[in-house]
């Protein structure tokens, strides 16, 4: 038996007949067809057959072709002449005829197929056969599930979708997602992460490097990443709950990696919900701590000491208290004339962090320039909130020293010390640079402690006063 009868084909291939190697070449492009294919002449006589029809049905290249038609071994006798009736007619029609029915295999069983049939037209633009390229109808829907799933994850999906390739540049991305990065669908792609994300891109690069190495993880991760084309011009730090899967070709023999799907969800509010949350729960346990052991100290003093000690926990790196000189050891009326003069009292010390303790009472006032917070606070008598933002590291020692506050502080925020209707000084909470500016909620707690401290201090006073 010839090469090509073998391989299912024959040596029909032009009018002056096959060009060498023609029929080893068109033998080896049907065997190497995902598709089952076979081919009939103008007579119904199968003509063509290749592995993938073979796989399916059991029957091999030489016992398919030369048969007339299915009947009696690829189709039921009953059956037959609807099938071939509809194979058929694809002759006559234009375009292309998908029919499902049911073949028989070599081993007597039945298999539903999906066919794509078309007309093969000879020189004279008459019909000269069909070629009939098909599947099992589960792996068809498999496949037609999947570009499903693929088309609705990049049209509808209500979270991002990003398809990162294996230079870690975005491939395609969905509607959600360029949203979310703040640019069209189309201008994202292909640009660096770095363009597109701010802080948290590393994290990010080293996550995707890590799937296409070792595959998805087991779990999403939750990544804070700030947005570089935000609306407000500003990077905008978001959290995304984010998924990863490693995408690899399903036509290589081994696998190849395409690039990596990356699905994310912004849970910011959620996250930021929680946070304060748990804040809230940490500071009001912090403040009943700090009531219980203030109750159990003799010296009034060292029970704001002690408030100030709880407070500082996971709130500040350095605490200060000022009291406003007058007549007594501390406290002067809200309203008194003059410019205000702080003493201080007490203090964390400068350098490694520790407890806050009374400095020496020399009485001198604190040398504060014009516009110091700290004095600012006792005038306004409410909270004040300043810092160096990011300055370099010289010029945000230089600001600290100018307000005589430890060189590492960077973020302050003043509290009034009241009590009894009176303004008796000021709590002053430092933050280094490792640690966010005081926000709003920042001041609300730090208010809460200096009223705490206040009441103690008011106490000393009384008892001094004694």
């Amino acid at each position: 038996m010839s090469a090509s009868r073998r391989s299912g084909t024959t040596d029909e291939l032009g009018p002056d007949g096959p060009e060498p190697g023609g029929a080893e070449l068109l033998a080896a492009l049907l065997d190497g067809m995902d598709a089952a294919l076979c081919a009939f002449d103008a007579d119904g006589v199968v003509t063509h057959w290749n592995r993938e029809a073979e796989r399916i049905l059991g029957w091999s290249a030489a016992e398919a072709v030369g048969r007339r038609g299915f009947a009696g071994w690829a189709v039921r006798t009953a059956d037959a002449g609807e099938v071939e009736s509809r194979l058929l007619s694809a002759m006559e029609a234009q375009g292309r005829q998908v029919h499902e029915f049911a073949l028989l295999t070599k081993d007597g069983g039945r298999v539903l197929v999906r066919t794509q049939s078309a007309a093969v037209r000879g020189g004279d633009g008459k019909p000269a056969g069909l070629y009939c390229a098909f599947s099992e109808v589960h792996a068809q829907i498999d496949l037609e599930r999947s570009i499903a799933l693929s088309e609705a994850l990049f049209e509808n999906a209500s979270w991002g979708v990003v398809l990162v390739d294996a230079d870690l540049r975005p491939a395609v991305a969905n509607e959600h997602a360029a949203r979310a990065l703040g640019m069209g669908r189309t201008a994202l792609l292909g640009r660096p992460l770095g363009e597109l994300l701010g802080q948290g891109v590393e994290e990010l690069e080293s996550a995707l490097s890590h799937v296409l190495a070792e595959g998805a993880p087991p779990a999403p991760a939750e990544m804070w990443l700030s947005v570089q084309a935000s609306e407000s011009g500003e990077p905008e730090r978001r959290c995304w709950r984010s998924g990863f899967l490693r995408l690899a070709s399903p036509l290589a023999e081994e696998p190849v990696p395409l690039g990596v799907a990356w699905l994310f969800l912004d849970v910011t509010e959620a996250k930021q919900t929680e946070q304060e949350a748990a804040q809230l729960r940490f500071r009001s346990q912090q403040l009943h701590r700090a009531a219980r052991a203030a109750g159990e100290c003799e010296d009034p003093i060292e029970a704001a000491t002690v408030q100030l000690d709880f407070a500082l926990a996971g709130f500040a790196d350095h605490a200060l208290i000022d009291l406003v000189a007058g007549t007594g050891s501390a406290g002067a009326a809200a309203g008194d004339e003059g410019p205000v003069r702080l003493i201080r009292v007490a203090a964390t010390p400068a350098g490694a962090p520790g407890p806050c303790l009374p400095v020496a009472k020399a009485g001198l006032p604190v040398r504060y320039l014009e516009g110091h917070p700290a004095p600012q606070c006792v005038d306004r008598v409410g909270s004040v909130r300043t810092s160096a933002g990011t300055a370099p590291p010289e010029r945000a020692r230089e600001w600290a020293a100018a307000r005589q506050w430890p060189e590492d502080s960077v973020h302050a925020l003043c509290a009034v010390l009241r009590s009894r209707g009176r303004t008796l000084g000021v709590v002053t909470f430092l933050r280094s640079a490792s640690r966010t500016q005081f926000e709003r909620a920042d001041a609300t707690y730090a208010e809460s402690v200096a009223a705490r401290v206040a009441a103690s201090l008011d106490l000393a006073e009384v008892l001094g006063a004694e």
